[in-house]
């Protein structure tokens, strides 16, 4: 290789280290960040690589495994903004976070243990932290905002998942997605990016609290699908917190899925046509499921907006919910404004997570960095979606060309009654406008959950999650 063609610094930067899970089997840890290079064209001429942005990566391989049948599944979470601590060190790698639950929270420092029922089990693992998130940064001299938007996302996670499985020999593994929250816009899109672009076919995307519409979420002046599907997420958040007496939360579930598909968009698609009486029987029905008041209902004309009802829904107990998951509680300065001021569910779970991720990067898999790991950071805002403009930013296309083009490509979806940022029954509405045929839709499973957002902080439902996440990368059927 000519000089003009030597890869310039920065380089790699990886550290690795031996383990044990708690079945005794060895393992192989790799962190660090690996440089993204992209090719310079110069007046038509190829002039070398040129370093473009650091992405920090941490790798998990069993010793011993056969590379070409073992699964190996690519991790990140969302945010935008967010690096993937939640997922590794939450429900899918060797070592977890010990944090309590809600309305049982241990107190700091918390804790960190081994996660005997890690993925690492069935399938390697690779945490990928987006620019400008964890420890990944731009390169020396080089802008990170081509990377804080839809496009320069995708195709820097999606180089990245190249360049490792290129240098670790497993282009012929079983290869997975999973992604949580804006992880499964990524996921979804990454499908489609890495066919079209690298010819690289997957077997499975694991979309954890997923969000492939964002009209599903929409709340401006004139959606009203935003409103009848996260009624049941309400519903359930209610349920939990006694507002529904002694009735089986799968109950108030049917019950509110009922009105929501129908008679609720019906209601509001009314607008004023309603008459008297119509409107005094969508107000009371909603106010029975949601466990609002009948008056407050009437005054926002039906239409509960999501942080209006987390701050609203326990207003009387002088309590807000949380939005990640509405199961926590906490209290606002404010016990009379309209929008809580921080999210309860958030404050409990941030503390636990950083802790042990600092902790965790050092002591246990010797990687030494002097730059704060950013677990969530505000700096990728302004996030672009400006190949959405005009329209609202969907992938549920580009997750169906995937599929339609590599008809063997499976579909798990997690979802947690109480998450209300990514809504379950939103979540249903997206696939159930999928383009592909009825027998590509079989392809795709659904897992629920009686917790939030991140449904591994509460036990019960990590056990169950770890144990179907296996059995989906086993290609098992539940």
């Amino acid at each position: 290789m000519s000089e003009e063609t030597q890869p310039a610094s920065p380089a790699d930067n990886l550290v690795t280290t031996s383990h044990t899970l708690p079945s005794g089997q060895a393992y192989t840890a790799t962190t660090g960040t690996m440089v993204l290079r992209e090719e310079v064209i110069d007046d038509g001429k190829f002039g070398g690589l040129r370093a473009k942005a650091e992405m920090f990566v941490t790798s998990y391989t069993l010793d011993g495994a056969e590379p070409l049948s073992r699964p190996v599944t690519f991790a990140f979470n969302g945010g935008p903004g967010s690096s993937s601590v939640w997922l590794h060190l939450g429900v899918l790698g060797p070592r977890r976070v010990v944090m309590g639950d809600a309305g049982a929270l241990l107190p700091p420092p918390y804790g960190l243990a081994d996660n005997e029922e890690s993925l690492l089990s069935v399938s390697d693992l690779v945490f990928i932290d987006p620019v400008s998130t964890g420890y990944s940064r731009a390169a020396e001299g080089e802008k990170p905002e081509p990377y804080h938007g839809f496009t320069g996302d995708i195709e820097s996670v999606g180089e990245i998942i190249r360049l490792w499985t290129t240098r670790n020999g497993r282009w012929m593994s079983p290869k997975f997605l999973a992604g949580e929250s804006y992880g499964t816009v990524r996921a979804a899109a990454l499908a489609d990016h890495l066919q079209s672009r690298y010819g690289m076919y997957l077997n499975g995307v694991m979309l954890i609290s997923s969000v492939l519409d964002f009209i599903t979420g929409d709340f401006n002046q004139g959606n009203d699908l935003s409103y009848a599907l996260y009624l049941p997420t309400y519903a359930a958040i209610a349920h939990y917190h006694g507002l529904h007496g002694d009735r089986p939360l799968a109950d108030v579930l049917r019950e509110a899925e009922a009105y929501a598909e129908r008679d609720y968009p019906w209601a509001l698609a009314r607008g004023n046509r309603l008459t008297g009486e119509e409107r005094s029987a969508a107000v009371s029905r909603v106010a029975a499921l949601t466990g609002l008041s009948a008056d407050y209902v009437d005054r926002v004309d039906l239409r509960i907006e999501h942080i209006r009802f987390f701050t609203e829904v326990l207003r009387s107990r002088r309590r807000i919910v949380g939005r990640l998951d509405g199961r926590f509680t906490g209290w606002d300065p404010d016990s009379g404004r309209e929008h809580f001021s921080s999210d309860p569910s958030m404050n409990a779970i941030m503390g636990p997570y950083s802790s042990a991720l600092n902790h965790y990067l050092r002591a246990e898999l010797g990687y030494a960095n002097d730059l704060p790991y950013e677990v969530l950071t505000s700096r990728v805002h302004p996030w672009s979606f400006k190949e959405f403009e005009g329209a609202h930013v969907a992938v549920v296309d580009k997750l169906a060309d995937a599929m339609r083009a590599n008809p063997h490509l499976r579909v798990h979806v997690a979802c947690g009654y109480h998450d209300g940022a990514t809504p379950y029954y939103a979540a249903e509405h997206a696939f159930a406008h999928l383009p592909v045929p009825a027998e590509l839709a079989a392809n795709v499973e659904f897992r629920y959950y009686e917790a939030g957002h991140m449904m591994y902080v509460h036990e019960p439902s990590r056990l169950r999650q770890s144990a179907d996440l296996a059995a989906f990368v086993l290609g098992q059927q539940g």
